[in-house]
Protein backbone atom coordinates (compact mmCIF):
# COMPACT_ATOMS: atom_id res chain seq x y z
CA UNK A 1 0.00 0.00 0.00
CA UNK A 2 2.78 2.37 0.95
CA UNK A 3 4.32 2.47 -2.35
CA UNK A 4 1.15 2.47 -4.62
CA UNK A 5 0.57 5.63 -2.24
CA UNK A 6 4.04 6.86 -3.15
CA UNK A 7 3.38 5.93 -7.51
CA UNK A 8 0.21 7.67 -7.00
CA UNK A 9 2.09 11.16 -6.14
CA UNK A 10 3.71 12.35 -9.61
CA UNK A 11 -0.40 11.34 -10.84
CA UNK A 12 -1.21 14.08 -8.57
CA UNK A 13 1.39 16.38 -9.47
CA UNK A 14 0.94 16.31 -13.13
CA UNK A 15 -0.01 19.90 -14.80
CA UNK A 16 -3.94 19.13 -15.42
CA UNK A 17 -4.28 17.71 -11.87
CA UNK A 18 -2.79 20.94 -10.25
CA UNK A 19 -4.67 23.15 -12.58
CA UNK A 20 -7.80 21.24 -11.14
CA UNK A 21 -6.81 21.70 -7.70
CA UNK A 22 -6.47 25.31 -7.88
CA UNK A 23 -9.50 25.91 -9.84
CA UNK A 24 -11.58 23.50 -7.43
CA UNK A 25 -10.52 25.10 -4.34
CA UNK A 26 -10.89 28.46 -5.90
CA UNK A 27 -14.92 27.51 -7.00
CA UNK A 28 -14.83 26.10 -3.49
CA UNK A 29 -14.11 28.90 -1.84
CA UNK A 30 -16.94 30.74 -3.45
CA UNK A 31 -18.87 28.68 -3.14
CA UNK A 32 -18.83 28.23 0.60
CA UNK A 33 -18.96 31.63 1.17
CA UNK A 34 -21.92 32.65 -0.58
CA UNK A 35 -25.27 32.01 1.77
CA UNK A 36 -27.87 29.32 -0.23
CA UNK A 37 -25.16 28.00 -2.51
CA UNK A 38 -23.67 24.26 -0.88
CA UNK A 39 -20.76 21.56 -2.26
CA UNK A 40 -23.21 18.94 -2.65
CA UNK A 41 -25.33 21.20 -5.25
CA UNK A 42 -21.54 22.61 -7.36
CA UNK A 43 -20.07 19.14 -7.34
CA UNK A 44 -23.72 17.49 -8.58
CA UNK A 45 -23.88 20.03 -11.51
CA UNK A 46 -20.28 19.55 -12.35
CA UNK A 47 -19.73 16.00 -12.62
CA UNK A 48 -21.93 15.30 -15.96
CA UNK A 49 -19.10 18.40 -17.03
CA UNK A 50 -16.52 16.12 -16.38
CA UNK A 51 -17.37 13.30 -18.28
CA UNK A 52 -14.50 13.51 -20.81
CA UNK A 53 -11.83 14.22 -18.44
CA UNK A 54 -9.25 12.14 -17.22
CA UNK A 55 -10.32 10.70 -14.03
CA UNK A 56 -7.45 12.17 -11.60
CA UNK A 57 -8.74 15.52 -13.30
CA UNK A 58 -11.89 15.12 -12.56
CA UNK A 59 -11.75 13.99 -8.70
CA UNK A 60 -9.02 17.06 -8.79
CA UNK A 61 -11.95 19.23 -9.21
CA UNK A 62 -13.94 17.48 -6.97
CA UNK A 63 -11.18 17.51 -3.87
CA UNK A 64 -10.70 20.87 -4.25
CA UNK A 65 -14.57 22.00 -4.28
CA UNK A 66 -14.88 19.53 -1.14
CA UNK A 67 -11.87 21.71 1.06
CA UNK A 68 -12.94 25.06 -0.21
CA UNK A 69 -16.50 24.78 0.61
CA UNK A 70 -16.19 23.62 4.25
CA UNK A 71 -13.61 26.43 4.63
CA UNK A 72 -16.08 28.77 3.06
CA UNK A 73 -18.56 28.28 4.66
CA UNK A 74 -16.87 29.84 7.77
CA UNK A 75 -16.52 33.36 6.33
CA UNK A 76 -20.20 34.32 6.12
CA UNK A 77 -20.22 32.49 9.64
CA UNK A 78 -17.55 35.18 10.98
CA UNK A 79 -18.36 38.40 8.96
CA UNK A 80 -22.36 38.15 9.01
CA UNK A 81 -23.39 35.60 11.72
CA UNK A 82 -24.48 33.44 8.42
CA UNK A 83 -23.28 29.58 7.93
CA UNK A 84 -22.36 29.26 4.73
CA UNK A 85 -22.63 25.63 4.73
CA UNK A 86 -23.96 23.64 7.86
CA UNK A 87 -21.04 22.18 9.16
CA UNK A 88 -19.57 26.44 10.06
CA UNK A 89 -22.77 26.80 12.53
CA UNK A 90 -20.09 26.47 15.43
CA UNK A 91 -18.16 28.99 13.84
CA UNK A 92 -20.49 31.16 14.19
CA UNK A 93 -20.67 30.85 18.71
CA UNK A 94 -17.22 32.96 18.19
CA UNK A 95 -16.46 33.98 14.57
CA UNK A 96 -19.06 36.25 14.58
CA UNK A 97 -18.56 38.03 18.37
CA UNK A 98 -14.83 38.30 17.47
CA UNK A 99 -15.83 40.29 14.53
CA UNK A 100 -18.03 42.54 16.89
CA UNK A 101 -15.23 43.22 18.83
CA UNK A 102 -12.60 44.11 15.91
CA UNK A 103 -10.81 40.98 15.54
CA UNK A 104 -12.55 39.74 12.33
CA UNK A 105 -9.57 39.54 10.61
CA UNK A 106 -7.85 37.19 13.50
CA UNK A 107 -11.35 34.99 13.30
CA UNK A 108 -11.02 34.59 9.55
CA UNK A 109 -6.84 33.84 9.87
CA UNK A 110 -7.71 31.30 13.03
CA UNK A 111 -10.29 30.12 10.66
CA UNK A 112 -8.06 29.50 7.62
CA UNK A 113 -5.07 27.48 9.53
CA UNK A 114 -7.52 24.91 11.55
CA UNK A 115 -9.60 24.36 8.43
CA UNK A 116 -6.24 23.39 6.46
CA UNK A 117 -5.08 21.35 9.30
CA UNK A 118 -7.96 19.41 10.05
CA UNK A 119 -7.96 18.53 5.98
CA UNK A 120 -4.46 17.22 6.56
CA UNK A 121 -4.84 15.23 8.73
CA UNK A 122 -8.05 13.83 7.90
CA UNK A 123 -6.00 13.08 4.62
CA UNK A 124 -3.34 11.53 6.62
CA UNK A 125 -6.30 9.62 8.16
CA UNK A 126 -7.59 8.45 4.68
CA UNK A 127 -3.95 7.70 3.58
CA UNK A 128 -2.60 5.74 6.72
CA UNK A 129 -5.89 4.49 8.07
CA UNK A 130 -8.53 3.59 5.47
CA UNK A 131 -8.79 -0.10 5.80
CA UNK A 132 -8.73 -0.65 9.47
CA UNK A 133 -10.90 2.78 10.54
CA UNK A 134 -13.63 1.07 7.69
CA UNK A 135 -14.08 -1.89 10.09
CA UNK A 136 -14.94 0.29 13.02
CA UNK A 137 -18.24 1.97 10.73
CA UNK A 138 -19.55 -1.88 10.25
CA UNK A 139 -19.69 -2.31 14.34
CA UNK A 140 -22.16 0.25 14.32
CA UNK A 141 -25.56 -0.72 14.20
CA UNK A 142 -28.62 1.25 14.40
CA UNK A 143 -28.66 1.30 18.32
CA UNK A 144 -25.04 2.39 18.15
CA UNK A 145 -26.54 5.41 15.67
CA UNK A 146 -29.10 6.07 18.13
CA UNK A 147 -27.03 7.10 20.79
CA UNK A 148 -24.57 9.07 18.93
CA UNK A 149 -27.23 11.44 18.00
CA UNK A 150 -28.92 11.77 21.35
CA UNK A 151 -25.31 12.44 22.58
CA UNK A 152 -24.66 15.45 20.37
CA UNK A 153 -28.11 16.69 20.42
CA UNK A 154 -28.21 17.00 24.42
CA UNK A 155 -24.61 17.77 24.82
CA UNK A 156 -24.88 20.96 22.23
CA UNK A 157 -28.19 21.64 24.23
CA UNK A 158 -26.50 21.86 27.75
CA UNK A 159 -23.34 23.59 26.87
CA UNK A 160 -24.96 25.75 24.40
CA UNK A 161 -26.43 28.81 25.93
CA UNK A 162 -26.04 30.15 29.52
CA UNK A 163 -29.10 27.88 30.91
CA UNK A 164 -29.35 24.45 30.22
CA UNK A 165 -33.48 24.48 30.03
CA UNK A 166 -33.37 26.97 27.35
CA UNK A 167 -30.76 24.91 25.65
CA UNK A 168 -33.39 21.85 25.99
CA UNK A 169 -36.32 23.56 24.77
CA UNK A 170 -34.82 24.75 21.32
CA UNK A 171 -33.07 21.08 20.86
CA UNK A 172 -36.70 20.11 21.19
CA UNK A 173 -38.32 22.96 19.04
CA UNK A 174 -35.85 22.06 16.24
CA UNK A 175 -36.74 17.86 16.77
CA UNK A 176 -40.12 18.76 15.96
CA UNK A 177 -39.62 21.32 13.17
CA UNK A 178 -37.33 17.89 11.73
CA UNK A 179 -40.21 15.50 12.01
CA UNK A 180 -42.75 17.36 9.68
CA UNK A 181 -43.29 15.68 6.40
CA UNK A 182 -43.15 11.44 5.70
CA UNK A 183 -41.87 9.17 7.97
CA UNK A 184 -38.74 7.28 6.52
CA UNK A 185 -39.62 3.71 8.25
CA UNK A 186 -44.00 3.61 7.51
CA UNK A 187 -44.10 5.95 4.77
CA UNK A 188 -46.84 8.18 6.48
CA UNK A 189 -47.42 11.74 6.42
CA UNK A 190 -46.59 14.06 9.48
CA UNK A 191 -47.48 17.74 10.49
CA UNK A 192 -48.06 17.95 6.96
CA UNK A 193 -51.90 19.62 7.39
CA UNK A 194 -52.57 18.34 4.19
CA UNK A 195 -50.08 20.40 2.28
CA UNK A 196 -48.08 19.33 -0.63
CA UNK A 197 -45.40 21.53 0.42
CA UNK A 198 -44.42 20.02 3.65
CA UNK A 199 -44.35 16.27 2.08
CA UNK A 200 -40.69 16.45 1.85
CA UNK A 201 -40.48 18.13 5.24
CA UNK A 202 -38.47 21.51 6.20
CA UNK A 203 -35.00 21.45 3.62
CA UNK A 204 -32.18 22.45 6.26
CA UNK A 205 -30.73 25.10 3.89
CA UNK A 206 -33.84 26.91 4.72
CA UNK A 207 -34.09 26.30 7.94
CA UNK A 208 -30.25 26.91 8.59
CA UNK A 209 -30.03 30.57 6.59
CA UNK A 210 -33.73 31.96 7.82
CA UNK A 211 -32.71 31.33 11.43
CA UNK A 212 -29.07 32.51 11.43
CA UNK A 213 -29.00 34.96 8.46
CA UNK A 214 -32.22 37.18 9.23
CA UNK A 215 -31.92 37.93 13.11
CA UNK A 216 -28.51 39.87 12.51
CA UNK A 217 -29.83 41.36 9.56
CA UNK A 218 -32.76 42.99 11.63
CA UNK A 219 -30.34 43.75 14.22
CA UNK A 220 -28.08 46.10 11.75
CA UNK A 221 -31.13 47.53 10.59
CA UNK A 222 -31.56 48.37 13.73
CA UNK A 223 -27.97 49.87 14.93
CA UNK A 224 -26.45 53.40 13.52
CA UNK A 225 -24.01 52.74 10.38
CA UNK A 226 -21.23 54.05 12.59
CA UNK A 227 -21.28 51.96 15.65
CA UNK A 228 -22.12 48.25 14.05
CA UNK A 229 -18.84 47.06 12.69
CA UNK A 230 -14.91 48.25 13.11
CA UNK A 231 -13.19 49.00 9.98
CA UNK A 232 -10.11 47.99 11.54
CA UNK A 233 -11.73 44.45 12.52
CA UNK A 234 -9.74 42.86 9.44
CA UNK A 235 -6.04 43.46 10.03
CA UNK A 236 -4.08 40.93 12.05
CA UNK A 237 -1.48 41.76 13.73
CA UNK A 238 2.17 40.56 13.48
CA UNK A 239 2.48 38.53 16.05
CA UNK A 240 -0.49 36.85 14.73
CA UNK A 241 1.47 34.75 12.33
CA UNK A 242 1.46 31.16 11.63
CA UNK A 243 3.59 29.49 14.07
CA UNK A 244 2.02 32.06 17.27
CA UNK A 245 -0.99 30.49 15.73
CA UNK A 246 0.32 26.64 16.12
CA UNK A 247 1.38 27.35 19.17
CA UNK A 248 -1.20 28.34 20.47
CA UNK A 249 -4.17 25.69 18.79
CA UNK A 250 -2.36 22.61 18.79
CA UNK A 251 -3.84 21.05 22.06
CA UNK A 252 -7.26 22.38 20.31
CA UNK A 253 -6.41 21.17 16.81
CA UNK A 254 -5.11 17.83 17.64
CA UNK A 255 -8.67 16.99 19.83
CA UNK A 256 -10.91 18.21 17.41
CA UNK A 257 -9.04 16.74 14.20
CA UNK A 258 -8.96 12.97 16.01
CA UNK A 259 -12.79 14.36 16.34
CA UNK A 260 -13.79 14.67 13.17
CA UNK A 261 -11.78 11.90 11.72
CA UNK A 262 -14.05 9.54 13.98
CA UNK A 263 -17.13 11.12 13.32
CA UNK A 264 -16.06 10.92 9.40
CA UNK A 265 -16.22 7.29 9.46
CA UNK A 266 -19.65 7.15 10.46
CA UNK A 267 -21.93 7.04 7.35
CA UNK A 268 -24.48 9.90 7.65
CA UNK A 269 -23.32 11.90 10.59
CA UNK A 270 -21.26 14.64 8.44
CA UNK A 271 -19.07 17.80 9.85
CA UNK A 272 -22.02 19.20 11.52
CA UNK A 273 -21.55 16.81 13.80
CA UNK A 274 -17.77 17.18 14.16
CA UNK A 275 -17.88 21.03 14.65
CA UNK A 276 -20.36 20.56 17.12
CA UNK A 277 -18.62 17.52 19.28
CA UNK A 278 -14.96 19.50 18.74
CA UNK A 279 -16.29 22.64 20.45
CA UNK A 280 -18.44 21.28 23.39
CA UNK A 281 -14.83 19.23 23.85
CA UNK A 282 -12.96 22.58 23.58
CA UNK A 283 -15.02 23.90 25.91
CA UNK A 284 -15.50 21.69 28.17
CA UNK A 285 -11.64 21.24 29.06
CA UNK A 286 -11.23 25.11 28.96
CA UNK A 287 -10.06 26.91 32.09
CA UNK A 288 -12.57 29.54 31.22
CA UNK A 289 -15.86 27.88 29.58
CA UNK A 290 -17.73 31.26 29.93
CA UNK A 291 -15.82 33.01 27.45
CA UNK A 292 -17.33 30.52 24.71
CA UNK A 293 -19.79 32.52 23.07
CA UNK A 294 -18.54 36.17 23.60
CA UNK A 295 -15.41 35.63 21.21
CA UNK A 296 -13.15 33.08 22.05
CA UNK A 297 -10.95 32.23 19.31
CA UNK A 298 -10.73 28.58 20.64
CA UNK A 299 -14.14 28.22 19.69
CA UNK A 300 -13.13 28.90 16.00
CA UNK A 301 -10.26 26.73 16.21
CA UNK A 302 -12.19 23.39 17.47
CA UNK A 303 -15.09 23.90 15.23
CA UNK A 304 -13.08 24.34 12.01
CA UNK A 305 -10.47 21.91 12.60
CA UNK A 306 -13.25 19.21 13.29
CA UNK A 307 -15.74 19.71 10.46
CA UNK A 308 -12.52 19.90 7.96
CA UNK A 309 -11.60 16.63 9.52
CA UNK A 310 -14.14 15.33 8.47
CA UNK A 311 -13.69 15.74 4.99
CA UNK A 312 -11.35 12.94 3.89
CA UNK A 313 -11.87 10.18 6.62
CA UNK A 314 -15.93 10.24 5.19
CA UNK A 315 -14.29 8.75 2.01
CA UNK A 316 -12.70 5.91 4.09
CA UNK A 317 -16.21 3.73 4.02
CA UNK A 318 -16.67 4.74 0.33
CA UNK A 319 -13.73 3.83 -1.18
CA UNK A 320 -12.94 0.69 0.46
CA UNK A 321 -16.60 -0.43 1.49
CA UNK A 322 -18.46 1.40 -1.64
CA UNK A 323 -20.54 2.76 1.28
CA UNK A 324 -20.81 6.76 1.35
CA UNK A 325 -20.05 8.67 4.37
CA UNK A 326 -22.27 11.78 3.38
CA UNK A 327 -23.31 13.04 0.28
CA UNK A 328 -20.42 14.49 -1.50
CA UNK A 329 -19.15 10.95 -0.72
CA UNK A 330 -22.13 9.77 -2.57
CA UNK A 331 -21.24 12.00 -5.73
CA UNK A 332 -17.78 11.33 -5.20
CA UNK A 333 -18.90 7.31 -5.63
CA UNK A 334 -20.76 8.54 -8.67
CA UNK A 335 -17.64 10.53 -10.22
CA UNK A 336 -15.84 7.37 -10.06
CA UNK A 337 -18.39 5.18 -11.97
CA UNK A 338 -18.91 7.89 -14.21
CA UNK A 339 -15.44 6.82 -15.76
CA UNK A 340 -15.45 3.04 -15.14
CA UNK A 341 -14.26 2.21 -12.03
CA UNK A 342 -16.11 0.31 -9.03
CA UNK A 343 -15.77 1.46 -5.96
CA UNK A 344 -14.94 -0.84 -3.34
CA UNK A 345 -12.09 -3.24 -1.82
CA UNK A 346 -11.13 -4.11 -5.32
CA UNK A 347 -10.80 -0.48 -6.49
CA UNK A 348 -7.42 -0.11 -4.43
CA UNK A 349 -5.92 -2.79 -6.89
CA UNK A 350 -7.32 -2.45 -10.00
CA UNK A 351 -7.19 1.49 -10.18
CA UNK A 352 -4.51 3.02 -7.30
CA UNK A 353 -3.15 5.09 -9.23
CA UNK A 354 -6.76 7.04 -9.21
CA UNK A 355 -7.63 6.25 -5.95
CA UNK A 356 -4.21 7.38 -4.17
CA UNK A 357 -4.29 10.02 -6.19
CA UNK A 358 -7.21 11.37 -4.92
CA UNK A 359 -5.97 10.71 -1.72
CA UNK A 360 -3.21 12.48 -2.59
CA UNK A 361 -5.55 15.58 -3.89
CA UNK A 362 -7.03 15.92 -0.88
CA UNK A 363 -3.87 16.61 1.38
CA UNK A 364 -2.74 19.28 -1.46
CA UNK A 365 -6.32 21.08 -1.56
CA UNK A 366 -5.98 21.35 1.72
CA UNK A 367 -2.80 22.59 1.73
CA UNK A 368 -3.96 25.36 -0.74
CA UNK A 369 -6.45 26.67 1.84
CA UNK A 370 -2.96 28.27 3.43
CA UNK A 371 -2.43 29.66 0.65
CA UNK A 372 -5.44 31.13 -0.98
CA UNK A 373 -7.99 30.43 1.88
CA UNK A 374 -7.15 33.79 4.32
CA UNK A 375 -5.75 35.53 1.14
CA UNK A 376 -9.91 35.60 -0.45
CA UNK A 377 -11.28 36.14 3.08
CA UNK A 378 -9.37 39.00 4.10
CA UNK A 379 -8.77 40.80 0.91
CA UNK A 380 -12.25 40.21 -0.71
CA UNK A 381 -15.27 39.07 1.21
CA UNK A 382 -14.33 40.94 4.49
CA UNK A 383 -14.49 44.57 2.27
CA UNK A 384 -18.14 44.10 2.51
CA UNK A 385 -18.42 45.05 6.07
CA UNK A 386 -17.24 48.48 5.14
CA UNK A 387 -20.36 49.60 3.19
CA UNK A 388 -22.69 51.50 5.24
CA UNK A 389 -25.58 48.99 6.89
CA UNK A 390 -27.96 50.60 4.75
CA UNK A 391 -26.52 48.91 1.54
CA UNK A 392 -25.16 46.35 3.56
CA UNK A 393 -29.23 45.10 5.38
CA UNK A 394 -30.74 45.18 1.51
CA UNK A 395 -27.40 43.65 -0.11
CA UNK A 396 -27.68 40.37 2.53
CA UNK A 397 -31.30 39.93 2.14
CA UNK A 398 -30.71 39.83 -1.61
CA UNK A 399 -27.82 37.39 -1.93
CA UNK A 400 -29.78 35.15 0.86
CA UNK A 401 -33.16 35.12 -1.46
CA UNK A 402 -31.22 34.61 -4.34
CA UNK A 403 -29.52 31.15 -2.96
CA UNK A 404 -32.83 30.02 -1.72
CA UNK A 405 -34.32 30.52 -4.66
CA UNK A 406 -31.88 28.78 -6.77
CA UNK A 407 -32.25 25.79 -4.55
CA UNK A 408 -35.79 24.55 -6.03
CA UNK A 409 -36.85 27.41 -8.07
CA UNK A 410 -40.02 27.78 -5.39
CA UNK A 411 -41.21 30.89 -4.43
CA UNK A 412 -42.73 29.72 -1.28
CA UNK A 413 -39.49 28.86 -0.22
CA UNK A 414 -38.52 32.71 0.95
CA UNK A 415 -41.61 32.83 2.62
CA UNK A 416 -40.92 29.77 4.82
CA UNK A 417 -37.53 31.34 4.97
CA UNK A 418 -38.71 34.68 6.33
CA UNK A 419 -40.81 33.27 8.61
CA UNK A 420 -38.09 30.74 10.31
CA UNK A 421 -36.34 34.15 10.21
CA UNK A 422 -38.59 35.88 12.82
CA UNK A 423 -38.79 32.72 14.98
CA UNK A 424 -34.82 33.29 15.25
CA UNK A 425 -35.27 36.70 15.81
CA UNK A 426 -37.58 35.88 18.77
CA UNK A 427 -35.95 33.38 20.02
CA UNK A 428 -32.76 35.56 20.02
CA UNK A 429 -34.62 38.33 21.65
CA UNK A 430 -36.02 35.31 24.61
CA UNK A 431 -32.17 34.34 25.00
CA UNK A 432 -32.93 31.00 23.68
CA UNK A 433 -29.80 29.56 21.56
CA UNK A 434 -30.19 28.60 17.82
CA UNK A 435 -27.33 25.80 17.75
CA UNK A 436 -30.08 23.42 19.96
CA UNK A 437 -33.06 23.84 17.54
CA UNK A 438 -30.55 23.03 14.04
CA UNK A 439 -28.96 20.21 15.79
CA UNK A 440 -32.92 19.39 16.63
CA UNK A 441 -33.77 19.72 12.75
CA UNK A 442 -30.36 17.47 12.06
CA UNK A 443 -30.48 14.68 14.56
CA UNK A 444 -33.82 14.11 15.83
CA UNK A 445 -35.09 11.94 12.48
CA UNK A 446 -31.43 10.48 12.79
CA UNK A 447 -32.42 9.26 16.23
CA UNK A 448 -35.88 8.44 16.04
CA UNK A 449 -35.10 6.27 12.51
CA UNK A 450 -32.51 4.54 13.88
CA UNK A 451 -34.51 4.26 17.37
CA UNK A 452 -37.40 2.51 15.43
CA UNK A 453 -35.19 0.52 13.26
CA UNK A 454 -33.47 -1.31 16.48
CA UNK A 455 -36.84 -1.71 18.09
CA UNK A 456 -37.93 -3.55 14.61
CA UNK A 457 -35.31 -5.33 14.36
CA UNK A 458 -34.82 -6.93 17.90
CA UNK A 459 -38.69 -6.86 18.29
CA UNK A 460 -38.92 -4.55 20.51
CA UNK A 461 -36.36 -5.66 23.01
CA UNK A 462 -35.54 -2.22 24.70
CA UNK A 463 -32.38 -4.21 26.50
CA UNK A 464 -30.51 -3.76 23.09
CA UNK A 465 -30.13 -0.13 23.81
CA UNK A 466 -27.84 -1.00 26.72
CA UNK A 467 -26.66 -4.05 25.90
CA UNK A 468 -23.67 -3.63 23.29
CA UNK A 469 -20.45 -2.12 24.10
CA UNK A 470 -19.72 0.90 22.01
CA UNK A 471 -23.26 1.81 22.68
CA UNK A 472 -22.44 1.45 26.50
CA UNK A 473 -19.12 3.88 26.05
CA UNK A 474 -21.44 6.85 24.30
CA UNK A 475 -23.63 6.03 27.06
CA UNK A 476 -21.30 6.67 29.99
CA UNK A 477 -19.75 9.96 27.63
CA UNK A 478 -23.40 11.29 27.54
CA UNK A 479 -23.45 10.81 31.65
CA UNK A 480 -20.46 11.90 32.43
CA UNK A 481 -21.37 15.63 30.13
CA UNK A 482 -24.58 15.75 32.30
CA UNK A 483 -23.08 15.08 35.73
CA UNK A 484 -20.28 17.52 34.58
CA UNK A 485 -22.86 20.22 33.46
CA UNK A 486 -24.59 19.59 37.32
CA UNK A 487 -21.64 20.00 38.81
CA UNK A 488 -20.83 23.63 37.44
CA UNK A 489 -24.18 24.55 37.77
CA UNK A 490 -23.91 23.34 41.55
CA UNK A 491 -20.66 24.99 42.07
CA UNK A 492 -21.44 28.65 40.80
CA UNK A 493 -24.74 28.63 42.74
CA UNK A 494 -22.51 27.73 45.99
CA UNK A 495 -20.33 30.40 45.45
CA UNK A 496 -23.03 33.24 44.19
Amino acid sequence: MFESLLNALPVALQLGSLVSLVVGTLVGILIGALPGLNPVMAIALMLPLTYGFDPVIALGLVAGIYNGSMYGGSIPAILLNIPGTPAAIATTFDGYPMTRKGQGGLALKTACWSSAIGGIVSALALMTLAPMLAKVTLAFGPSEYFWVAVFGLVSIAVLVGKEASKGMLSALLGVIIGLVGVDAISGAERYTFGTLYLVGGFELLIVLIGLYAIPPVLEMAEKPNASYFNADSFRVSAGDGGFGLIRRYWPTWARSSLTGVCVGILPGAGGNLAALLSYNEAKRRASDPDSFGTGNPVGVAAAESGNSADNASAMIPSLTLGIPGNLIAALVLGALMIHGLQPGPQLFTRSPDVVFGFMWQLLLTAMLLLLLGGMIATRLFAQILRMPTALLVPTTLVLMAIGIYTVNGNVVDLYVMLAFGMLGYLLNRLAFPLAPVVLGVLLGPMAEQNLRLSMLIYQNDWTVLFSRPISLGIVALLTAVLFSQAWRAWRSQQHS
